[in-house]
């Protein structure tokens, strides 16, 4: 064998291997985010965003706004147009 000389191994390939059934998913996605930072260091001011595709970004930053924007981000969730569409709820 030479020295300097590459075995080119790559260029024979390797065979993919592919499942017969790959696994499904069950129809759900993301919809909302919610991210939270909080530093490790003492006396560090947590922020926090949160973010729909429906079009909410709201964020925030300190602890009681912070606070204020985990329930705001819940109760969005709760009632979101892309969660609950508003068609065919008044044929109910």
């Amino acid at each position: 064998m030479s020295v300097g000389v590459l075995k080119v191994a790559a260029r024979k390939g390797v065979p993919i291997a592919l499942r017969s059934n790959p696994p499904q998913g069950d129809g759900r996605y993301p919809v909302a985010w919610l991210h939270i930072s909080a530093p490790r260091r003492c006396g560090g001011t947590p922020t926090a965003t949160s973010k729909c595709l429906c079009g909410w970004d709201r964020s925030a930053v300190g602890h009681t706004r912070v606070l204020a924007l985990i329930e705001a981000h819940t109760a969005h969730r709760d009632a979101c147009p892309l969660r609950h569409p508003q068609e065919g709820r008044a044929a109910a």
